[in-house]
């Protein structure tokens, strides 16, 4: 790698700060998709309060800690302060795997920033009051998420950490510490400064999404990078200095000692982009790289339903990335191991013809059908799909699935490229989303409850001038 001559501060350190503190976003779809990540991704962490798996995790690291202006945790009674607050938040909107996604050389889910953005905002906006000052509104959170999307998805596009072992969830860190630092009233200087640390913080392993280590941090890895991220911030707004080359440092830095010496790069500038062309999760809790595989077998599940017993083999053509990532064969050990098991969800859309959070319990995967399918699957790569995944045009998530019985009949082989939640079925995808949203409210409040949270905060016009106080207290039990 061409060596540092200077103490210049990173390029990437710059952009982002520019970015962050300058740019004005001015799209439209950009801020009512942004809307829509909002509500799916706090009825995402509504429904986790019904797993207590995830609820031991949630709460103040002492019980019975009480916090000045402290961060209100939706669906809960917990009032915490920003660093435990955004971790409970994004452990919460993370646990099940069901918000939304962004597909590139590496992967992601840029909703979980909202677990930093959401509790600093809360935070913030309390301070204000106090002072007889006013809270920020719901569109600046807006606008906070469609830059955090931008810079963790931008940063996703061509830096792949999943190809040096490290976890996705760092780029998590970088963008809520660059959002929150501002908010929390940070210039240019102390986001430069809070950024340099995000990165010298390194990652977490992907050990945890992987055979034979997969499990449950994978749903709170995100939590604790967004809590990180406001931690760092903090101590940047009190004036910790930051590292100017934290990133190219000969020897030292980033690229050289985890990147494989490669040097960061932002393939496109910082604009919108990501949060316009960003993956909802509508239908099913599941691995994205196998939606379509998950909306393909519900689409086989009655013609095959009677047949179980028949079926000689089920084939599934897919792109590479889902090889990589989530074709597994074996025992799986936890919902976390199935989640992430394209064989398995497929297996589960077949037998039953829907796919929900239940599905991963260790009650359901104890059908032994599950594993008898699993065991006759065969997953192919289709070269088209794997070059249509990578296309920024076209952004596919493809599979197809083929059921072949034992008499030498077949189904039909059913090719779904475009999931639900992808930007080309972006207004049929809409009014799902707020369904899977009151579904999700119904889960902790009552008919009454649910249905004054909706109106509240469905209409995009009315809710993008509410305080940030008062679309919190909507969630509050």
């Amino acid at each position: 790698m061409e060596s540092v001559k200077t103490n210049q501060t990173d390029h990437l350190l710059e952009e982002i700060a520019e970015y962050v503190l300058n740019k004005e976003i001015t799209s439209e779809e950009a801020y009512k998709t942004a809307h829509h990540v909002l509500i799916d991704t706090i009825g995402c962490g509504i429904l986790a309060l019904n797993y207590p798996e995830c609820t031991k995790l949630l709460g103040p690291i002492v019980p019975g800690t009480v916090v000045p202006n402290g961060v209100r945790v939706p669906g809960t009674s917990h009032v915490l302060d920003p660093v435990q607050g955004a971790f409970n938040i994004g452990t919460m909107i993370r646990w099940l795997d069901y918000n939304d996604t962004w597909l590139a050389a590496e992967w992601g889910h840029p909703s979980d920033n909202l677990g930093g953005i959401l509790a600093v905002a809360d935070y913030v906006s309390q301070l204000r009051q106090q002072k007889g000052e006013t809270p920020l509104t719901v569109e600046e959170i807006l606008e906070m998420s469609i830059k955090a999307h931008e810079i963790q998805g931008i940063l996703a596009l061509e830096n792949s950490l999943n190809r040096v072992g490290l976890d996705h969830v760092l780029y998590v860190k970088i963008a809520t510490t660059a959002v929150v630092t501002k908010m929390l009233g940070g210039g240019k200087e102390e986001i430069i400064n809070a950024l340099s640390n995000a990165w010298i913080d390194n990652s977490s392993l992907r050990t945890y999404r992987h055979f034979p280590n997969t499990g449950s941090r994978k749903s709170w890895a995100a939590g604790d990078a967004t809590s990180r991220a406001v931690r760092l911030a903090l101590m940047a707004i009190k004036g910790e200095m930051g590292y100017q080359t934290a990133l190219s440092a000969d020897g030292w830095g980033f690229q050289d000692v985890l990147f494989k010496e490669k040097k960061l790069v932002l393939s496109r500038p910082l604009e919108s982009y990501v949060m316009e062309n960003v993956l909802f999760k509508v239908s099913y809790p599941a691995e994205f790289h196998a939606q379509t595989a998950a909306e393909a077998a519900v689409q086989l599940h009655p013609e095959v339903v009677d047949r179980i017993d028949e079926i000689k083999e089920v084939t599934i053509s897919t792109h590479e990335s889902a090889i990589r990532i989530i074709d597994k064969k074996g025992p799986l050990h936890n919902p976390a191991d199935r989640d992430h098991c394209l064989q398995y969800i497929t297996a589960i859309g077949l037998l039953k013809g829907n796919i929900v959070a239940e599905d991963y319990e260790d009650d359901v995967a104890k059908n032994p059908r599950i594993d008898e399918l699993r065991d006759k699957m065969t997953v192919t790569e289709n070269k088209r799909y794997t070059e249509d995944y990578l296309d920024p045009e076209k952004r596919s998530i493809a599979n197809a699935v083929q059921v072949h019985f034992t008499d030498g009949t077949s189904t039909d082989w059913i090719d779904c490229e475009y999931p639900l939640g992808h930007r080309f079925r972006r207004e049929e995808a809409f009014p799902q989303i707020i369904k899977k949203y009151e579904a999700n409210l119904a889960t902790q409040f009552t008919e009454k409850q649910s249905v004054r949270i909706k109106k509240q905060s469905v209409d995009y016009d009315k809710i993008k001038e509410m305080p940030v106080t008062d679309f919190i207290e909507l969630f509050l039990d």
